[in-house]
């Protein structure tokens, strides 16, 4: 299953600058093992804001569930998701 999931990050202003570096190494070494994975599958910031836009693929929306709260910054995340399906005027047969 394919799901469109926008991840705003909000660090609390007074969280310590080296646990916040931390957080954040830690938050792109997961990021690009499962990108590498193919779990996720699309990773775009979004302008002007400490946001993403991504793209997941993965069986279930627990297994959705379990992987995002597996993300250091998950904590300090406001999260919004919506389930994708094929639309049936794309001409194209993946989304690769």
């Amino acid at each position: 299953m394919l799901f469109h999931v926008k991840m705003t990050v909000k660090l609390p202003t007074d969280m310590a600058p080296d646990t916040a570096a931390k957080l954040k190494a830690d938050e792109k070494e997961l990021a690009l093992r499962l990108q590498q994975e193919g779990t996720w599958r699309h990773l775009w910031r979004i302008a002007g804001h400490y946001a993403n836009y991504s793209v997941f693929d993965l069986p279930s929306v627990e297994a959705l569930h379990d992987t995002l709260t597996q993300l250091p910054l998950f904590p300090y995340m406001n999260i919004e998701i919506d389930g994708l399906c094929r639309h049936p005027s794309s001409i194209h047969a993946d989304d690769r």
